[in-house]
């Protein structure tokens, strides 16, 4: 019988992480307890970390809420009250003592046996073995040494004992699979929901509609992004307009300065399609630091499952892809890449190269890895 999961990632929510898409198909055979994020760095004095370190403070320890990427049954997710990213060994304790502390009621709660922990972030291995689990899994989907954000020291501290104590390490990229390589390392690169993004649907009301063709990208508009490239580039093509879907979270006043710029906000995932699927070009503009050369973005099997053309800065988790990605490395490549782009049709070697790497699929090879342990 399938064992149990207790799993720690980030809080339940927004656009699902590949945690959040494995875990709920996990959770059509087994009992699944989410535990929402327990940090990765100290707060800071500010507005923003009083703000957030409230609302863990005095949110509900639990709560029921649907999975964000299948139609199948909710588990319960809690919000645990623990010391953010502990530093000595005294502060370790406590935070564990405090993680046990929210946990163990929804286990006896909901019933969960013989629980395997997985978690996605490496602060959580100070409760391996405290929560009654007889296995231990982590999913490394980041480069936490390079990760904007992140206490380094801490975290990559306290995921060299998770790599050590694990019973299963399963990577998104070869890059992290390289890094963390040993006898009980696997390589689990991103899926994707095909059926979302290749099965057609109509065009969402706010995407510009003159004529022009469209340049777009959703996501976290952030560090990895190379703001100068994309600059360069939207000043030379006045033509086309470049449309921005997702929280901005590093200074894009540069980019706002254009007329033919749109930053819609973010969306719901479920919605993605009606956009990627009406734009000319879908962007993945990175910039080259290790962050992204360790990386596997969920965006890049969900660009090519539309079908439309994806142009790309040239980054390792490409490299099953390049026969089906326009790969640039300058503005004048990028500008002219763009120009061919618009005069392209939907292209359905896309949907196969990708075909193989359904969610579901990628699931399968977790419950076997899973069944060993």
């Amino acid at each position: 019988m399938p064992r149990d999961l207790i799993v720690f990632g980030e809080d339940w929510g927004g656009l699902p992480s590949s945690t959040q898409h494995l875990v709920s198909h996990l959770a059509a055979s087994r009992k699944v307890l989410w535990v929402n994020s327990i940090g990765l760095r100290r707060p800071r004095l500010g507005w923003r970390d009083t703000r957030r370190v409230w609302s863990k403070i005095t949110r509900s320890t639990e709560v029921k809420v649907p999975s964000q990427s299948t139609a199948r049954a909710p588990f319960p997710v809690v919000n645990p009250f623990t010391l953010p990213a502990p530093q000595s060994t005294l502060e370790r304790r406590i935070a564990a003592r405090l993680l046990v502390s929210s946990i163990q009621p929804a286990l006896v709660r909901h019933g969960l046996q013989n629980p395997i922990l997985w978690t996605s972030l490496p602060t959580a291995v100070d409760v391996a073995g405290r929560l009654g689990d007889s296995g231990l899994v982590y999913y490394c989907g980041d480069d936490f040494g390079s990760l904007a954000g992140v206490d380094h020291a801490t975290v990559t501290q306290r995921e060299s004992e998770l790599v050590q104590r694990a019973d299963l390490v399963m990577t998104a990229s070869q890059t992290l699979a390289l890094k963390h390589q040993g006898r009980n390392t696997q390589l689990l690169s991103h899926g994707v929901d095909t059926a979302l993004f290749s099965t057609p649907v109509p065009r969402a009301a706010d995407l510009p509609n003159d004529g022009r063709p469209i340049a777009g990208f959703y996501g976290s508009i952030s560090e990895w992004l190379d703001i100068d490239l994309l600059a360069q580039t939207i000043a030379r093509c006045p033509d086309w307009h470049f449309v921005f879907i997702g929280k901005a979270v590093v200074n894009v006043d540069r980019l706002r300065g254009f007329g033919n710029v749109h930053f819609l906000g973010e969306r719901p995932h479920a919605a993605l399609p009606s956009y990627s699927q009406h734009w000319d070009a879908s962007l993945l503009p990175f910039a080259n630091n290790a962050q992204i050369r360790a990386c596997n973005p969920l965006k890049l099997r969900e660009y090519l499952a539309t079908g439309r053309p994806v142009v790309s800065t040239d980054f390792p988790a490409l490299d099953d892809y390049r026969d089906v990605v326009h790969c640039v490395d300058s503005v004048t490549r990028l500008v002219t890449t763009l120009r061919h782009c618009g005069t392209l049709a939907r292209n359905p070697s896309q949907i196969e190269a990708v075909a193989g790497y359904d969610w579901s699929v990628q699931a399968d090879k977790v419950a076997m890895w899973l069944d060993r342990l």
